[in-house]
């Protein structure tokens, strides 16, 4: 429905927050205007600024307008959105498994390896179309999603990457996409330090992966040492005895092809991905761009429900409305379901990959939670709390993180085993850390990925720490860790796992107390005339009543005086008012033991 542009002494309702650039377009009216209202009454504000009806209210009455506040039904919606975005944090997978209309929906898989051991010519062998030629010097260049049908008729939807810094960029956002990684290593090299790298970013993910060994055809293949090198990464192949998926391919000429997706399949089904199609939908930005003609295009991952082409959508700092929808053959099309990955247009900017995106009622809304949203990050509200080995004992405590994470780079392979060894072998009472990912080599950008996406530190031994990592670092508020001695390192460790176990608490005396006459102040508060026998009482101790040496209370010293005054501190001999946090029952004769807590560990 259009709304009716406004008038002079006509009354118009508006929600109970706006921009200032939103009350200039309800009231038709340039927002310099409203500017200069706003200062007139001593409030400063932009034209992205929020203010609360009351503010403007009296600039639009000083303008010749009346404004009316809109019904709960908006404010309801709005705080159901509110709500949704709080909803994503956790994890997509967890939420469909427990709503009983969710329905199986096509596993989503990630490609990841070494450069040039055949992720992309892989893709190409599996959906049958020729890719590669199309990439600069044969090299992925960008994120692409697609989707095939095996030969039994089921659809599985393919995300190759550039890299598993992209894979982990994605999850350190929260954005966690994929059902089953494909882990490609050439029979050729083996496992290199890329691939390497690529294991440890997929396990610290959860994420099941099946392992494809590609290039089984070239004349220098290896499949045996190939294999033999899975247990250096914890990976035990089937065959040997573990648990371990592994397949021999050749994706040039398709050998083994059929055996990798039924076995995507299968693991995929041991984790049974299911999605709700009957709601609205919520996804993630795979890639974005800003097209000179079609304006900012987003290809997007829907997760769970179904996105219809005229949606209302915000992402991250972005919203708009889907002019358009394509799958990922180009074709136009109205809706997609759970799985589905597409390109569409309509936003008013270009969001980030890995951001979530989600539907919102109305595109008034989205905009006016996008504003909101670009309003808390320019306060510095961003959300993400700085990653120490303080922070982590906080952490875990209240039950955020399970583990100790730690990206461990040192400065030669000598001291890469026996370090990992060392900091592992420090557990007590079930709590250690774990050495997430280890390697030789200076902390780079990738490492600081991984340390946000894990909620972990990074320790770096004799090793420098690349300009663009110092930078993410500080920009993610990740903790690096320098040493030079590997004593320094495990002293702080230590230290850390020792801090993590629940605090242990020892009693100490500090006074004994006699009540000698008590005063009311009302039915509800009672004050100890007390003499202090011994020892000395401080305001943070501890009260506990005893009568005929039995304890009848013990709270918090809720204030102590001397005469009229508040005091901090009474020694012994002298006299004092105590009065004891939730106890009003003081008697002549009672006694006060007064303590603290001591932690011991």
């Amino acid at each position: 429905m259009t709304q009716e542009t406004p008038t002079e002494n006509s009354t118009v309702r508006i929600p109970t927050a706006l921009a200032v650039g939103e009350l200039a377009e309800i009231l038709n009216i340039s927002a310099i205007d409203i500017i200069k209202e706003l200062m007139k009454n001593g409030v400063m504000a932009n034209v992205n600024q929020v203010i609360d009806f009351d503010t403007a209210a009296i600039v639009a009455t000083d303008l010749g307008f009346e404004l009316e506040e809109e019904t709960d039904e908006i404010n309801s919606s709005e705080s159901s959105s509110k709500e949704q975005l709080t909803a994503q944090n956790t994890s997509l997978r967890i939420l469909e498994k427990e709503n009983t209309n969710s329905l199986p929906r096509p596993p989503v898989v990630t490609v990841l390896g070494h450069v040039d051991h055949g992720k992309t010519t892989l893709l190409d062998r599996i959906r049958l179309t020729n890719v590669v030629d199309a990439e600069a010097g044969g090299i992925t260049q960008h994120i692409g999603a697609y989707q095939t049908q095996t030969n039994d008729g089921r659809t599985i939807t393919f995300i190759d990457t550039p890299g598993h810094e992209a894979f982990t960029e994605m999850r350190a956002r929260g954005a966690q996409i994929t059902d089953v990684a494909i882990i490609v290593v050439a029979a050729d090299d083996g496992l290199m330090p890329q691939t390497r790298e690529a294991i440890d970013h997929v396990k610290a993910a959860a994420v099941p992966m099946v392992i494809a060994i590609n290039k089984v055809d070239v004349e220098n293949a290896d499949v045996a040492r190939t294999k033999a090198q899975l247990p250096e990464v914890d990976l035990i192949p089937e065959e040997f005895g573990g648990e371990q998926v592994v397949v021999e391919i050749s994706a040039l000429d398709g050998t083994g092809i059929e055996e990798l997706l039924e076995s995507v399949l299968l693991v995929s089904d041991l984790e049974e991905p299911k999605a709700n199609p009957n709601k609205p939908a919520i996804g993630v930005i795979l890639e974005a761009s800003n097209d000179r003609h079609k304006g900012p295009i987003a290809t997007v991952l829907v997760q769970t429900g179904t996105l219809h082409q005229g949606d209302a959508i915000i992402s991250g700092l972005s919203s708009g409305r889907i002019r358009t929808m394509s799958d990922y053959s180009g074709n136009r099309i109205e809706n997609a379901g759970p799985s589905t990955p597409i390109e569409i247009t309509g936003l008013n900017s270009v969001p980030p990959a890995g951001e979530r995106f989600e539907v919102r009622d109305s595109e008034k809304l989205a905009k006016r939670e996008a504003i909101d949203r670009q309003r808390d990050f320019e306060a510095g509200n961003t959300g993400r709390e700085t990653v120490t080995l303080d922070s982590l004992f906080g952490e875990i405590h209240q039950g955020n993180i399970e583990n100790m994470h730690i990206i461990l780079k040192v400065d030669v392979h000598g001291s890469l085993e026996p370090l990992v060894q060392t900091l592992e072998d420090l557990n007590e009472e079930n709590i250690a850390p774990r050495v997430i990912h280890a390697s030789v080599g200076s902390v780079n950008e990738s490492d600081v990925q991984l340390a946000v996406a894990s909620q972990g530190i990074i320790i770096g031994f004799n090793v420098q720490i690349e300009n663009g990592a110092h930078l993410l670092a500080e920009q993610e508020k990740v903790e690096i860790r320098e040493y030079s001695i590997i004593y320094d390192i495990v002293q702080d460790i230590t230290q850390a796992v020792q801090g993590l176990l629940d605090p242990i608490f020892e009693e100490e005396q500090d006074a004994s107390v006699e009540v000698r006459q008590v005063f009311r102040k009302g039915r509800r508060n009672a004050i100890a005339g007390s003499y202090v026998r011994d020892g000395s009482i401080t305001r943070s101790s501890k009260a506990r009543v005893l009568r005929d040496g039995n304890v009848v209370y013990e709270g918090d010293i809720l204030s102590l005086k001397r005469f009229e005054d508040d005091v901090r501190e009474v020694n012994t001999g002298q006299e004092c008012g105590i009065q004891v946090d939730g106890f009003n029952e003081f008697e002549e004769g009672d006694e006060i033991i007064i303590y603290h807590l001591k932690q011991i560990r």
